[in-house]
């Protein structure tokens, strides 16, 4: 869903066609507080309106006392696609790369925003064709299907390029792709499940990682993309610096994904 939008130096509107059966004016106006932050995308996942891009702001006016509580409840209950805590580390070409802590390790969390031409179809066809990895994926040395469930869940091996005298890694991940509300929302996961395939003993095998696509549709050319990234890498990789070059991969992989989109 794309909602139509209008600035002026203070404030952000943003007009939300809900579904339901609310019969007054849907249009909800936001002041936002401080960094004039715009919304840069406003998303229906399951009837629940998520808003991105805004770091501070007050409702000015709703379509009602019901739909005010709705608003903000759904906000923070989608707190996993949110702005908090997000440092931007890297934004060129259009691709925004972000960084925070992780609850789970030492590792950082990595979040991607971008607009791309493409569509739906087109993405889900680059994610089903998993021997196409190394073409886009930054440093993915090779990927290989291990079980097809259906046209929109698979299980696959991968192997990513460390330089000596590191070891590479190695994962098995169960991709699930769904599409909700009408098929305007594409969600994509993508979960290890380390013991899913014997271990090599040339490889560190990644035993967690977790990666989130929430993709609308931009535009009828267009899709905006938040995809988000967790991982730990195992073995005695520092931290320190992995971290230190933590953006550089997913913007070349995002980079290398847009001119496969089109």
């Amino acid at each position: 869903m794309t909602p139509e939008r209008t600035y002026d130096s203070n404030k952000a509107y943003a007009k939300i066609n809900t579904p339901g059966s609310l019969t007054r004016e849907n249009t909800i106006s936001f002041d936002v507080i401080h960094n004039q932050q715009n919304v840069n995308t406003v998303a229906c996942l399951n009837n629940k309106y998520y808003i991105h891009g805004i770091a501070n702001f007050s409702l000015m006016k709703t379509a009602g006392l019901t739909t005010t509580i709705f608003l903000l409840s759904c906000l923070f209950a989608f707190a996993g696609f949110s702005q908090s805590n997000w440092k931007l580390s890297k934004s060129k070409e259009g691709i925004q790369v972000y960084q925070r802590d992780s609850k789970f390790s030492s590792y950082k969390s990595i979040k991607v925003e971008c607009t791309l031409q493409g569509s739906f179809d087109r993405l889900i066809a680059i994610i089903n064709n998993v021997n196409q990895y190394k073409d886009w994926v930054y440093n993915n040395r090779s990927t290989s299907l291990v079980k097809r469930v259906s046209p929109y869940e698979f299980y696959y091996y991968t192997e990513t390029f460390l330089p000596w005298p590191l070891d590479n890694r190695d994962a098995v991940m169960h991709t699930r792709i769904t599409k909700e509300n009408n098929n305007s929302i594409l969600k994509i996961n993508s979960v290890a499940v380390p013991g899913y395939v014997p271990l090599k003993s040339d490889k560190v095998r990644i035993t967690r990682s977790d990666i989130n696509w929430l993709v609308t549709k931009a535009s009828a050319n267009s899709i905006h993309i938040v995809y988000t990234f967790e991982t730990d890498p195992g073995g005695n990789v520092p931290s320190w610096l992995v971290n230190s070059f933590a953006d550089k991969g997913p913007f070349e992989s995002f980079k290398a994904l847009a001119t496969l989109l089109k």
